[in-house]
């Protein structure tokens, strides 16, 4: 498949942008494009322009009856069957020679946590494909884990009335650079809630993508994201409402502290012409700490039915709610624990998603640890 949109007209919305299989169609990335403009391209380079090793993570995961794991050639039909590459990294991930399979079966409720870890630091392009199989009912935790330089691609093929919880974990080193593409099909009356987490890693870009294009499909996006100095976390979430009746909610909650914390949020949602029936709403929060951080967040929405049941976004940035600090520290509590306490509330909402009880608890334990170095930043700065 080749890139086929008029180089000469400016590309105006999400869907038209062109695709290809082939890095070569994509131009070198300068940061000046509509997609990479908020990314720190620099950091970047070898996962655009250098000849990548595959990558082929190990895998641990507990016996799952109806939830299997295994590596598959490129060549697999299934790959590419779901989506084609926007960008020049999205291409790159397709260099690799393997691809991992998760392939889920059954319609009774199922879970599994995946641990990936081992990706090297050589740059690597990166596959997964998450196969859904009919009426099939699961929840899986992604946990990808270690240090890494990669690029990659993860297809999830949701077949008719299964029912799909993913939930996507970085547990990145302090210097890894991750930059991925989530890319959903639901199939008729399928459903699918992808809950994306990202407290670590230096660069670290996911941006999950949903088509309807099958009546009565229903699509949950949650992101929980938790930025320190000198990170950069961004999330470019697209959902392409085709087909009728179908349901949408994105939302996406964030906090950064200190000078130098970077994240970027994008929604972007086509209500298509024959889309009727559509109930859609995405939002985006963020809850700047201290002074110097840097949160951008860019709502877009296009209808192009008018026979709809609902849709709209909300974005907002801001700090500290003072009424709410006093409000806790008026009964005994001490200002960091009230700040504490008011962080955890704020983002709380995007952990209670998580069914698996002993991962939500993880997540509670590093967004604590998160919090104490914001204290630890804080003290500092009264000492001075």
């Amino acid at each position: 498949m080749g890139i086929t949109h008029d180089k000469t007209v400016p590309v105006q919305t999400r869907s038209e942008r062109p695709t290809s299989f082939a890095v070569a169609d994509f131009a070198a990335v300068t940061g000046r494009e509509a997609e990479w403009k908020y990314t720190p391209v620099g950091e970047l380079q070898a996962l655009f322009n250098d000849a990548l090793v595959t990558a082929k993570p190990s895998v641990s995961m507990e016996p799952v009856a109806g939830i299997e794991t295994t590596f598959i050639a490129r060549s697999d039909a299934r790959l590419g069957s779901v989506y084609a590459p926007e960008d020049r990294a999205a291409a790159q991930s397709y260099t690799a020679a393997e691809a991992l399979l998760i392939k889920i079966t059954g319609d009774d409720a199922k879970e599994a946590v995946i641990r990936l870890s081992d990706y090297g630091t050589a740059a690597a392009a990166g596959l997964i494909f998450v196969d859904v199989a009919p009426q099939a009912h699961a929840t899986v935790v992604l946990i990808q884990e270690g240090a890494a330089e990669l690029t990659e691609t993860v297809e999830i093929k949701v077949g008719d009335g299964a029912n799909l919880t993913l939930v996507a974990i970085g547990e990145w080193d302090d210097d890894a650079v991750h930059v991925s593409a989530h890319h959903a099909e639901l199939g008729r009356d399928a459903k699918l809630k992808h809950i994306a987490v990202n407290m670590s890693g230096k660069v670290v870009r996911v941006n999950p993508s949903a088509h309807l294009t099958h009546k009565g499909g229903d699509v949950e996006m949650y992101g929980l994201y938790f930025a320190d100095p000198g990170q950069h976390l961004e999330h470019q979430v697209w959902i392409n409402h085709v087909a009728p009746n179908c349901r949408s909610r994105v939302n996406y909650k964030g906090a950064l502290q200190g000078r130098g914390s970077h994240t970027v949020w994008i929604g972007d949602v086509l209500i298509g012409p024959e889309a009727v029936g559509t109930d859609s709403y995405e939002e985006n929060r963020n809850l700047v700490l201290g002074t110097g951080p840097i949160a951008d967040s860019v709502p877009n929405l296009e209808i192009e039915c008018g026979d709809i049941e609902g849709a709209g976004h909300a974005s907002a940035t801001g700090r500290f709610d003072e009424e709410h600090l006093f409000y806790l520290m008026a009964r005994g509590i001490d200002e960091l624990t009230a700040r504490r306490l008011v962080v955890h509330g704020f983002l709380n909402e995007i952990v209670q998603q998580i069914d698996n009880e002993e991962i939500a608890a993880e997540l509670a334990e590093r967004l604590s640890a998160e919090l104490a170095r914001s204290d630890a930043a804080i003290i500092a700065g009264m000492e001075r």
